[in-house]
């Protein structure tokens, strides 16, 4: 993929430009910013942009893409590209801007790097950003043509349920009418609100109903605290939306998708929020009538917190070989355990394929605690909510 004089270039200027990536990042930011200020009123997200999420998980993505290229010429990286694609397919990312991120982001390499950046180097670096440019721009287009559309379509709250304190679930309806298409078990849709200053925000939400309804449900959780504008989507929706409320909504993208499960074991682990998907899951499952060995793990702080809590131990109970283990941290009832989740006493059949959504620190441990009980890394799939810091390692 990448040529032989550009694969040397970029091995030899790679510790130079990943150990300046973060403020090649930051430079970034600020000249697009700058130059164009809607980009962050109405696309980026302002929280992660505030707390510096995103700036690294740009400096993680270029510099796995850039060591991938050296380390496997004849390969391409495209679980990582998926993740990124759909993201971008869900916010209605166009081919254009990725000229105008290439302007701002080759400024930023100069401005930081100075001399270092010679010809060679540039032309090399450049090669690297057009190829996974170009790979994006590909699998998005594929993406818009597979849902029928890209950007926004306006959607009816039929029905506003508050889950737990913090949580509430959203179920809508097209407001023209039209037919809904189908979605997978594990998806999200963007949400795109306008806030009290007049900004464009938009937030991923993971749909918690049953796939091929003709209505979808998307369940969100409050973000308390933190510097603002930290959950000011998530705040606006749970203080101003309604039953009879029109939002609009993305079609369905993400790539964390039951894939030929068959009979095959599954596990399906969960903390917090990251309930949601696996309800969907559930609910796929049972609706198919998957006959193979189910474990269902969740973790939460408590009962009364823990999110979409009936539909998790209803669509369990309708799988004829599920196993379900709840850990909270306080007021365990009987039948559920007490703390974080630990797997240690869990039975993981041979050639279980995991799926796991939730806090990294949670994700990180059960990955580990699968790994040591036989599970092959490659069959551990995982969704963060959020920008993914978690590329490199997928």
């Amino acid at each position: 993929m990448l040529s032989e004089q550009s694969a040397a270039t970029v091995r030899a200027t790679l510790p130079a430009v990943g150990a300046a990536i973060g403020e090649i990042a930051d430079r970034f930011y600020e000249g697009l910013f700058a130059a164009h200020p809607a980009l962050l009123r109405d696309l980026f997200n302002r929280g992660n942009q505030a707390s510096g999420a995103q700036r690294q998980a740009l400096a993680g993505s270029i510099a796995a893409f850039a060591t991938h290229l050296v380390d496997h010429p004849d390969q391409r990286p495209d679980a990582m590209l998926s993740r990124i694609a759909h993201k971008h397919a869900s916010l209605g990312i166009a081919p254009e801007q990725y000229d105008v991120v290439h302007e701002h982001l080759f400024a930023a390499i100069a401005e930081v790097l100075g001399e270092a950046v010679t010809p060679d180097v540039a032309a090399a670096w450049d090669e690297v950003y057009w190829l996974m440019a170009n790979a994006l721009i590909a699998v998005e287009k594929r993406l818009y043509e597979e849902s029928g559309r890209r950007g926004w379509r306006q959607w009816q709250v039929v029905e506003r349920v508050a889950e737990t304190p913090d949580v509430v679930s959203f179920r809508v309806r097209p407001a023209d009418g039209g037919p809904v298409t189908g979605f997978r078990a594990g998806q999200y849709v963007s949400v795109r609100v306008e806030l009290a200053d007049g900004a464009h925000q938009i937030r991923q939400y993971s749909l918690s109903g049953a796939p091929g309804r003709s209505e979808r449900r998307f369940t969100v959780k409050r973000v308390h605290g933190g510097a603002a504008p930290d959950g000011e989507v998530s705040n606006h929706l749970h203080a101003h939306v309604r039953d009879g409320d029109v939002l609009e909504l993305s079609e369905p993208y993400g790539d964390l998708v039951l894939e030929d499960v068959a009979g095959s074991p599954l596990l399906l682990a969960s903390a917090g929020i990251g309930v949601t998907p696996m309800v969907a899951m559930l609910a796929q499952l049972a609706d198919s009538g998957h006959q193979g060995p189910v474990t269902v793990v969740h973790g939460d702080r408590s009962p009364a917190d823990h999110a979409l809590l009936a539909d998790h131990e209803a669509y369990a109970a309708k799988l004829p070989a599920a196993a379900v283990h709840f850990w909270y941290e306080t007021d365990a009832a009987p039948g559920t355990r007490t703390g974080l989740v630990d797997l240690a006493d869990v039975e993981v059949a041979q050639g279980t394929r995991a799926y796991l959504c939730g806090p990294l620190p949670f994700m990180r441990a059960v990955r580990a605690q699968l790994i040591e009980k036989g599970v092959a890394p490659a069959d551990i799939h995982y969704e963060v909510f959020g920008p993914d810091l978690w590329l490199a390692q997928g």
